[in-house]
């Protein structure tokens, strides 16, 4: 973890933590260095920012990696139904793969 783009980020969320971007690209930094850190701003866009697409596939991937497979199951399936409601087809097509390939695995 980039501790001056950690520092950079945490100052663009202060600044504005209702820009989803914002929450996301802090979970996305923590991804790698800090599981929980980064499962609290997948949470807080979840609950605050549902309608932001980007959050589904990494969050469901994380949850899915910290054992949270139900959760992250149903993280996958509302992504899609987000998606196709946002006819963005490429991030639902992006989606599917990743729940099929989930599915493979956890059953």
């Amino acid at each position: 973890m980039n501790n001056n783009r950690l520092e950079l980020l945490l100052q663009f969320y202060e600044e504005d933590p209702s820009d989803p971007f914002n929450a996301y690209a802090l979970a996305m930094e923590y991804q790698n260095n800090d599981v929980q850190k980064a499962a609290e701003y997948f949470k807080f866009l979840l609950d605050n920012q549902p309608d932001y697409l980007p959050t589904y596939y990494h969050a469901a991937a994380l949850f899915a990696e910290i054992g949270n497979a139900e959760y992250a199951e149903k993280l996958y399936q509302k992504g899609m139904q987000l998606a196709l409601n946002q006819q963005n087809t490429k991030t639902f097509q992006e989606l599917q793969r990743a729940y099929r390939a989930f599915q493979d695995e956890n059953l």
